[in-house]
């Protein structure tokens, strides 16, 4: 399955993929990245239908926020899920991330042991 991580910080990929190693390694995911809200939007609209079944994106970055990143997919990509990041977690995020559609809202630094939880429920949910 392919998960799309949106985040304008680079790091992110190397944390993302050091963290999720055991699920990349068995095959179960595939990690994609994409480092603006424009870039994801891209790399969804590159395949029909788009091969990503999940998309876990920052809500505070430059250009297309994650929360118009979100607006859009859930219109052009009802199909895919969208958990929200962000370092701040403020209740006014939270609450425009949920009532937009996300599925999930995590704070940095990620808890990934709720995040490997999620994934798992998705995997789940897929099979």
């Amino acid at each position: 399955m392919k998960f799309l991580v949106v985040d304008d910080e680079k790091d992110v990929e190397m944390l993302f993929r050091q963290k999720l190693r055991k699920e990349i390694r068995s095959g179960a995911i595939e990690l994609v990245f994409a480092f603006s809200g424009q870039e994801a939007l891209e790399i969804l609209e590159s395949t029909q239908p788009p091969e990503v079944m999940y998309i876990f994106s920052d809500i505070n970055m430059p250009g297309m926020s994650g929360l118009q990143l979100l607006e859009k997919v859930k219109t052009l990509f009802p199909q895919i899920q969208v958990s929200m990041i962000s370092a701040y977690g403020d209740s006014d995020n939270h609450n425009k991330a949920m009532s937009s559609g996300a599925k999930e809202f995590f704070t940095k630094p990620i808890d990934f042991d709720s995040l490997k939880s999620e994934v798992e429920q998705i995997l789940k949910e897929q099979a």
